[in-house]
């Protein structure tokens, strides 16, 4: 079965809800104007009751026949209007208007004033009963209108309404569906617009209508999730272009060596010199694909870190041992100003190891021999801050924005003669942000770099 299109869906939904507004604003119509009839009716009855027992209280202490003829004269003056009657205690009519005994409706007796509905002999009546006391008796008048045209003013009330509901739910509903279609036009030029965006062109955007309603804030939340795509994509692709030309190089120079070596017979240290050159290829190479499978194991969300409390300034202290060993064979003079105490964090061990070591090496491996490297660790209330100061070449203002992309080198900073493919301060943000901390970089060229790790401390 095909599912109903939100159009449809629409225009029933909004059918059934006028159709239930209908049916009860048409019931609570009918009533009320019921309701409005018997009040004024009932108004008017008890307008004749107070006329019959204002003559009854003026005459009938005088005469009973004298009541009767007051009152015969009375009905004489309503003529055909006149449905009147009126007891004694005992059952005895004092007075019966000629209508009343026509329709002969029996007297009903009670103290409470009395309002019903009967037929008689076909007439519909509204009645009431009403007790009065007179000089110590009880008399009953009972009083009644015609509700023949009220009832026929209903009748046609409840046709007009039971006709016109139909017609104006069909009107209606038409209405609903035109205006649903008008109100989600726009849902399908955006669905036929996303339908022609694909890889090859992420840098179209949907046509954003300036309605300030819910459509509009669509289009913009699917342009942007298409500007994100589009980055992704690009970040992706020139990836993947990346890897495939430090990947290419590396093997090209190991299978050219190769080659020139197996032309013709070499001797003994002319064979080991080729496979040193193939050696010192493929460590390289081996590190960069450890490096790139540590990064798409990140993007992918398997790498996963290790949550433990430790101290940091120990954490630190490891990497600057093996910074003076880069030291030493670079020749910068390297120094480190670690506080005595501990600075706890929640980290990863290894990973923090790493991110220093990255940063330390591109210290030493950027500043020449007559130059300095430090490193300090300082504490605040919330942040531990680690600062790696170099008087390097430093970083061009064009470059700095994009030193932490992947496989983005400054051309005269870095270079496959000085061993960088551009991924390690990638990898070093991404353990910075992983562990809820930040990395940021200052560097003038010519004067030197210093870049600054941010990590919350453990307040546990």
């Amino acid at each position: 079965m095909k599912p109903l299109s939100i159009r449809l869906k629409l225009t029933v939904w909004y059918s059934a809800v006028l159709s239930s507004t209908l049916i009860l604003f048409g019931l609570v119509a009918f009533l009320a104007m019921r309701h409005g009839i018997e009040s004024s009716v009932d108004d008017g009855l008890r307008e004749q009751v107070r006329g019959i027992s204002v003559v009854m209280s003026n005459v009938l202490p005088e005469s009973g026949e004298r009541l009767k003829n007051e009152l015969r004269e009375r009905s004489e003056q309503r003529g055909e209007r006149d449905f009147a009657q009126v007891s004694d205690e005992k059952g005895h009519w004092l007075f019966r208007s000629e209508r009343m005994v026509r329709l002969d409706i029996a007297r009903v007796g009670t103290r409470e004033p009395s309002y019903f509905n009967i037929h008689a002999k076909g007439l519909p009546l509204r009645v009431l009963t009403q007790e009065f006391n007179l000089g110590g008796q009880a008399y009953w008048v009972q009083v009644a209108v015609p509700m023949g045209d009220f009832d026929e003013a209903l009748n046609r009330f409840k046709w007009f309404l039971l006709l016109s509901s139909p017609l104006l739910l069909v009107l209606a509903s038409v209405g609903g569906y035109w205006m649903s279609r008008y109100a989600l036009e726009p849902v399908d030029e955006i669905t036929r617009a996303a339908q022609e965006i694909n890889s090859k062109n992420l840098s179209r955007r949907l046509t954003v209508r300036q309605s300030r309603d819910e459509l509009q804030r669509l289009s913009e939340t699917l342009n942007g999730m298409l500007a994100r795509l589009e980055g992704a994509f690009s970040r992706i692709t020139r990836f993947t272009a990346d890897a495939s030309h430090e990947l290419r190089t590396p093997l090209a120079l190991m299978r050219t060596t190769a080659e020139i070596s197996l032309r013709k017979s070499r001797s003994e240290a002319e064979y080991r010199e080729s496979l040193s050159e193939i050696l010192g290829e493929s460590e390289r190479t081996s590190a960069l694909v450890e490096k790139l499978m540590l990064l798409a194991r990140t993007d992918a969300g398997f790498e996963s870190l290790e949550r433990v409390p430790l101290n940091l300034s120990g954490c630190l202290a490891g990497a600057c041992r093996e910074g003076h060993t880069l030291a030493e064979g670079k020749g910068p003079d390297f120094q480190e100003q670690l506080p005595k105490g501990q600075t706890r964090v929640i980290g990863d061990p290894h990973a923090l190891h790493r991110l220093f070591l990255i940063l330390i090496d591109n210290a030493v491996k950027y500043t020449p021999a007559e130059g300095h490297v430090a490193v300090s660790l300082t504490a605040d209330c919330a942040f531990a801050l680690v600062e790696v100061r170099d008087t390097g070449i430093g970083i061009g203002e064009d470059d700095l924005p994009h030193i932490f992309e992947r496989f983005y080198r400054a051309d005269k900073a870095r270079s496959r003669e000085r061993g960088g493919v551009g991924l390690g301060l990638s990898i070093a943000r991404w353990i910075a942000d992983a562990h809820g901390g930040s990395i940021r970089v200052r560097s003038t060229p010519g004067v030197g770099s210093v870049f600054q790790v941010r990590l919350p401390l453990d307040k546990g």
